[in-house]
């Protein structure tokens, strides 16, 4: 499955990169390297993590929910468009989620980012824009929401967080990468099976009790 393969060599070389400073040094994504023509750094630092917490929160939620999109994928456009589907939202989201930030710190030499937050970012919100009304929650807290209503408040307590710009998560990245998993997949979905995903998602939402709205519990 490609959701494990891109798993495991993330796994891997953040791993190895914990304890190998070059390694680190050539991957991580920093703006002016970049504009001197680096532009690998804008997908090779999705392979690096902060440490292991950050890396398994990251690994555990893309496996989770990158595997659903992914058999979506196939089971919609075919074994090789949708593989190829999949692979090209992953990817394509590392680059486009950094964009604003290269922008915005294009001349700062003391800006160095990392972590697939903004690939995954892409992969949640594809998942929320195909089942909107499947409960969604943050790991270890047991109030559960709905899909549509998860991305909802998650995009305005990420814009209200870089507001204040405080911390050291990117969650310009965040916002980027979910507003664009919402559009990759709509684009593509209707150009290659003629599936209006917007409509689907409207249609499939509905509420006739606070249940569901609300879930509580593990």
């Amino acid at each position: 499955m490609i959701t494990a393969t891109i798993i495991v060599i993330t796994v891997l070389v953040s791993i190895r990169a914990f304890n190998d400073r070059v390694l680190t040094e050539r991957l991580i994504f920093h703006p002016p390297s970049v504009k001197k023509g680096e532009w690998h750094r804008l997908f090779s630092y999705g392979v690096l993590h902060a440490d292991y917490a950050h890396l398994i929160f990251n690994m555990f939620t893309l496996y989770f929910f990158g595997m659903d999109i992914e058999r979506t994928c196939r089971s919609t456009l075919g074994e090789t468009a949708g593989s190829l589907c999949f692979i090209l939202l992953y990817l394509s989201a590392l680059s486009i989620s950094i964009l604003p930030t290269y922008i915005k710190h294009r001349e700062n030499a003391l800006y160095f980012g990392l972590g697939a937050s903004g690939a995954v970012s892409a992969i949640i919100f594809a998942y929320m824009l195909i089942n909107p009304m499947n409960f969604m929650g943050i790991l270890f807290i047991p109030i559960y929401l709905p899909a549509f209503l998860f991305g909802i408040i998650f995009l305005l307590i990420s814009l209200a967080l870089d507001r204040r710009q405080t911390g050291w998560i990117n969650h310009s990245a965040h916002i980027t990468g979910g507003i664009y998993g919402l559009v990759y997949m709509t684009v593509f979905f209707f150009v290659l099976a003629d599936i209006n995903l917007l409509q689907s998602f409207i249609g499939k939402i509905r509420i006739d009790s606070l249940s569901d709205l609300f879930h509580f519990g593990f």
